[in-house]
């Protein structure tokens, strides 16, 4: 069990972002243009923090205690390890980012206190699903993060789209958090209410737990899939990926922010924290890698008739994404029934680090292009940004190179390793899934090639393009400094700093090398060769740019069975419940009363009828019932 100190530094960085949004949401007609500052500053301690925790040993330290009653524990505790530091480093160092470019992106909008307070929300949910030490409490951080990133995403609130995104975002992750929250109370349940990771992890190793999941396997199958519904929302995997572009209406920091390393990337570090529950149960393994893997594909498929520049690279998340929860699935597979210490050496947190700066640095420079071209984000009306927008052209050009796995960047160490495992995993699953895999990479070469000529060279399409100039210094500085760790975060020191080095699971294997390099170089050579010169897109496939009409199948779907389903019982309502339980009693009352009311209208007849009646009923009682009775 954890220990019973208390650690001040954990606690200031799980706290101080907490108050700063109380400050800042509370008080901020008196502070007005302080509650920028202050968040930015909250920031700005909260990234220190995490680069000294980077130094600091693993522990287990109880932050707020509340309820301990046997194995039963209710509290705020923090797990740090390998895991925890290498992630909230990213969180938060990415987080700054985020705040100094808002500072540039922002400044005209009329509700930024706002926006930066949702922001110190958003890092104190964030923070807390980081250090979580039990799944308790990261489901109550998990709750918060989708109730900070509702209030990002419909940050303008005004525009319609933008209020319907936040809805569906905030709905669709609830139906995976209710599968979350089965597969806890399953775990809760069999391990006698003892829930911290440390404990559940003693417990598969040897305890109860493990007899469970030799002897049932039913049992633990569900509860793998039911913590794995949390990812599914989160992270929006198939089939409930459909909110993450449509949250592309909020402001383009807050894609970044959510939708870049933190929000979106939570689903995959619990999966890696829970990787003991899933290494239970190889059927859970199967289902979870391949809906990783055909969401890579889907996804992919799908940016690449993608006009929006936003859109883009939300579907590329999305892609990248399947790829991470691939490989939680491949590697609990190839590890099933084996002792595995799951952490930073996973392949699924290793590309999710790489990822994370490559991706924030996209999705920045997608908002410094939006903010030159007057908030355009048609890429068929940019052209030519490359002359307009040096600086920009450069880190977007790294951004892209490394996504699509140009060797010897970032991008490229990470996929190797989750195609390798593919390539590798002792499972008949793991063949098709290298080739998916693949096929993947290849898409993600052309969609990003498609995307970077599209917008870059060429001529300027429209007088938005024409006339853009380069961002602010404030938005460039958090660019450049993404580059920066895009390009050294592979480096040995600097990989050995974050606890991210490439994983050891997966041999370098020829067929994977010549694959991936294939993928490349069809990608890209395919992107130019259709898009190079080109005012509109020459490609005109509709499933891919309807997203395989899956809103509109859900449409129907909630049409015929919820709205069907609420007719129905509406229905019955108004036959049985209020017809015959509620109106029907209050009707015969009321004709039982109109038809007495006869009788007392003030009419001797009437007395003297209800007198006679009343002695003739009397004298047939006394004279034909009574007697009887005593028998």
């Amino acid at each position: 069990m954890p220990d019973q100190e208390t650690s001040s530094l954990p606690t200031l960085l799980l706290l101080l972002p907490l108050l700063t949004a109380l400050v800042i949401l509370l008080g901020n007609k008196v502070l007005k243009g302080a509650s920028v500052a202050l968040s930015v500053f909250s920031a700005a301690v909260c990234f220190i923090i995490s680069f000294i925790l980077l130094g600091t040993q693993d522990s287990s330290p109880i932050l707020l205690p509340f309820l301990e009653v046997g194995k039963f524990r209710i509290a705020i505790d923090a797990l740090i390890d390998q895991q925890s530091r290498g992630m909230m480093f990213i969180v938060t160092s990415i987080g700054l980012l985020v705040h100094l470019f808002s500072l540039g992106y922002m400044k005209e909008d009329e509700a930024r206190v706002r926006f930066f307070g949702s922001l110190s929300l958003f890092m104190f949910s964030m923070t807390g699903i980081v250090l979580a030490g039990n799944l308790v409490m990261m489901f109550i951080f998990w709750e918060l993060v989708g109730l900070s990133s509702y209030l990002l995403i419909g940050h303008w609130f005004e525009k319609p789209s933008a209020a319907e995104a936040s809805k569906k975002a905030f709905l669709t992750n609830r139906i995976g958090d209710f599968g979350f929250m089965i597969g806890i109370l399953m775990l809760f349940m069999a391990n006698h209410g003892d829930v911290s990771f440390l404990g559940l992890k003693s417990s598969f190793a040897e305890g109860p737990l493990h007899e469970i999941a030799k002897s049932n396997t039913t049992f633990m199958m569900l509860a793998a899939l039911g913590i794995f519904m949390g990812a599914v929302g989160k992270s929006a995997q198939f089939p409930l990926h459909v909110w993450l572009p449509d949250a592309m209406e909020g402001p383009t920091p807050v894609s970044a922010l959510i939708h870049a390393a933190t929000m979106v990337a939570a689903g995959v570090f619990m999966l890696v924290r829970c990787s003991f529950v899933i290494e239970a149960s190889l059927s859970a393994a199967t289902i979870i890698a391949w809906i990783g893997g055909l969401t890579a594909l889907m996804a992919a498929l799908m940016a690449t008739q993608q006009n929006d520049i936003k859109r883009v690279l939300a579907y590329s998340t999305l892609s990248q994404l399947g790829y991470m929860v691939m490989a939680v699935g491949l590697l609990a597979i190839q590890v099933s029934g084996e002792h595995h210490e799951a952490g930073p050496g996973h392949p699924a947190m290793f590309h999710l680090y790489t990822h994370a700066f490559f991706k924030a640095m996209l999705f920045l420079g997608s908002g410094a292009i939006i903010y030159a071209c007057h908030h355009e984000q048609d890429i068929w009306k940019m052209g030519g940004l490359m002359k307009h927008m040096p600086v920009t052209f450069a880190t977007f050009a790294i951004g892209t190179a490394a996504l699509m796995g140009v060797p010897g960047l970032s991008g490229f160490f990470s996929k190797e390793a989750i195609l390798g495992l593919a390539f590798e995993v002792k499972n008949p699953s793991g063949s098709p899934l290298f080739w998916v895999g693949v096929g993947t990479a290849m898409l993600t070469a052309f969609y990003m090639t498609r995307m970077f000529v599209v917008t870059f060279f060429g001529k300027p399409r429209t007088e938005n393009a024409h006339h853009a100039v380069e961002a602010p210094i404030i938005m460039i500085f958090p660019l450049a400094v993404l580059a920066l760790l895009t390009l050294i975060s592979p480096i040995g020191p600097v990989a050995r700093l974050l606890q991210a080095m490439e994983p050891k699971h997966a041999e370098n294997h020829p067929t994977v090398m010549i694959a991936s390099i294939a993928a490349l170089i069809v990608g890209v050579g395919a992107g130019i060769f259709l898009y190079r010169g080109k005012d509109k897109d020459p490609l005109n496939i509709k499933l891919f740019a309807n997203k395989f009409y899956f809103d509109e199948i859900y449409a129907v779907i909630v049409q015929v069975c919820q709205d069907g389903l609420a007719w129905f019982v509406t229905g019955l309502e108004r036959l049985f419940v209020d017809g015959l339980v509620a109106r029907l009693p209050a009707f015969i009352a009321t004709r039982l009363g109109s038809a007495a009311r006869v009788l007392t209208g003030g009419q001797l007849q009437s007395y003297t009828f209800l007198l006679g009646a009343g002695v003739l009923i009397v004298i047939y009682l006394v004279i034909f019932v009574l007697p009887h009775l005593g028998h």
